[in-house]
């Protein structure tokens, strides 16, 4: 008798907790429950988090970081409220106490002895930055705010945006190097802190200088593995790259050159968070060619769209990699303004399980702007891939170079945040035939004043569309560009290049605008009397 009482009470509890928790959790009323989807309500996230890498240690350079954040979550509400900034993070210093890749050498691995690492937690001396006042803090959506700096000291940056900033804060990074090894223009979107990266095209060829640049945004200390791949496979020396300890809310730059004893071009680097997560990028310099930063790839599926190859591309070289247990077969297509056509020579790539595949593609684009696309072979092959182009433009003594990983298709919106009255080309790509897109490009108000203007544009599909976005009118200052999908689009991908040429050199930059993942799908809570009997 007792045991009936108690299991009645028990049932009547649980009905009561699920029925309350229903009310909680459903929509408010019958029109809001029938607009919401069946499995959920997408809303604006409420707090995002970005990490820059420290841009530059030449006495030669000029950096400008440009916030903004898109005023679509703001409609109807109050657009200040809600912050954003970064902060300066500490830099790891090597054993003679200088800040590692500032001139000093590399930092060690936790016992001193291997390539590539950070000291270990117990031992580590960290090199503050130079002061802790907030970079570009942004307090009102849908109007760009700037900050420049010359110092070669320069630190890494971390931050959050909460409230109404969230959805869409972007900075950009974007450094003029007057001289020296990677001199030019070099930009870099920040990126959003994570546990993976791939970064096909970086080089330890004489000549190339590039460091991956590990920077931890949280409080407590990320344990990070690096591993690079060639055309034969590992190329990794043993125990390098291993075990690299990131302190809380600091940079560790690791030069590429020290993971292994192979010199390679064409190589791929694989960055894996053990525990906690980073911010990473690659920063390459070459003595001819002048640097540019390589963000992280789109990560690994059965194919690729790397949208934005310049009309004037005078050298492009493409490096690919089949991270899995499988090999890809891949056929090769540059989108052009008119259509998908095959390169010559090139109607399709053999990548092979755990290696890298490199291809000069020269002039591909023959002085009409493109964008390049694989897609799996007719062989049916599924075995993921990921890649990214190196991008010269210019000869002789006044050649730049830029790079276009893989990026994720725009599925509500990407920004570019620092454009300028010159220089700026937007390239749209719609990569598959018979599936046009249409796209709405918003130009903020300038920085300084102007008005925001908007036009739309449709791509057809199978092409590319490289255009002149629009200006604010009025312009004053640097403006950021917002680039939506509109309703029954088909798949579109998009960069943006700023040219910003220096006497004669094309110093350039390209930056592709992936979605901005500005909003989460909530689930939708229901009442379900069934599970008092499971």
């Amino acid at each position: 008798m007792k045991r009936t009482i108690l299991s009645l009470t028990a049932a009547a509890a649980a009905l009561a907790a699920v029925t309350g928790v229903a009310a909680l959790a459903a929509p408010g009323d019958g029109a809001t429950a029938a607009a919401a989807p069946a499995n959920g309500t997408r809303l604006p996230v409420q707090r995002s988090t970005l990490v820059c890498p420290a841009p530059s240690s030449s006495e030669v350079a000029d950096t400008t970081y440009t916030a903004f954040a898109p005023p679509g979550a703001a409609a109807g509400a109050d657009t200040k409220k809600g912050t954003a900034q970064l902060q300066p993070a500490g830099t790891v210093a090597d054993s003679h106490g200088n800040a590692a890749g500032k001139g000093g050498k590399d930092a060690k691995d936790g016992k001193g002895k291997g390539k590539g690492g950070a000291a270990d937690a117990g031992g580590t001396q960290i090199v503050p930055p130079p002061d802790t006042k907030p970079v570009v803090p942004l307090q009102q959506v849908g109007k760009p705010v700037t900050a420049t700096t010359d110092s070669p000291d320069a630190p890494a940056l971390t931050g959050s945006a909460e409230g109404l900033p969230a959805p869409g804060w972007t900075v950009q990074q974007t450094t003029a190097i007057a001289a020296g090894s990677g001199r030019g223009l070099q930009g870099l979107s920040c990126t959003a802190p994570d546990t993976q990266f791939w970064f096909p095209g970086v080089s330890t060829a004489a000549g190339r200088n590039d460091y991956v640049h590990l920077t931890n945004p949280d409080s407590a200390p990320a344990v990070v593995d690096l591993e690079m791949r060639g055309k034969d496979g590992s190329l990794t020396d043993s125990g390098g790259g291993e075990d690299i300890t990131v302190p809380p809310r600091t940079t560790v730059p690791v030069l590429l050159s020290t993971l292994t004893s192979s010199p390679t071009d064409g190589a791929a680097l694989h960055v894996t968070a053990r525990s906690g997560r980073i911010g990473a990028a690659v920063q390459a310099a070459d003595a001819k060619t002048g640097g540019d930063w390589l963000p992280p790839a789109a990560d690994p599926s059965p194919g690729a769209v790397l949208p934005g190859i310049p009309a004037d591309a005078t050298d492009v070289q493409l490096v690919a990699i089949a991270p899995g247990d499988a090999d890809a077969d891949l056929k090769v297509q540059l989108a052009t303004p008119t259509g998908l056509i095959t390169p010559a020579g090139l109607d399709s790539l053999h990548v092979k399980s755990g290696m890298t595949t490199t291809v000069d593609l020269k002039d591909i684009t023959k002085g009409e702007a493109g964008s390049l696309v694989l897609t799996p072979g007719d062989g049916g092959s599924t075995a993921p891939v990921t890649a990214a182009l190196r991008v010269i433009r210019g000869k002789g003594d006044n050649q730049e170079m830029a790079f276009i990983p893989a990026t994720r298709p725009l599925e509500a919106r990407g920004t570019a945040a620092d454009n300028r009255a010159k220089g700026s080309t937007l390239t749209l790509v719609a990569p598959e035939k018979g599936k046009d897109a249409k796209v709405k490009v918003t130009a903020s108000a300038g920085s300084d004043g102007g008005t925001p203007a908007t036009k739309t544009y449709t791509v057809k599909g199978g092409t590319s569309l490289a255009v002149q976005p629009p200006q604010p009118t009025g312009l004053k200052g640097s403006y950021a560009l917002t680039v939506e999908p509109q309703p029954g689009s088909g798949p579109v991908y998009a960069a943006r290049m700023l040219a910003l040429p220096q006497g004669g050199l094309p110093a350039f930059t390209i930056q592709p605008l992936p979605d901005d993942r500005g909003s989460v799908l909530v689930p939708t809570a229901g009442q379900d009397l069934s599970l008092l009997t499971r």
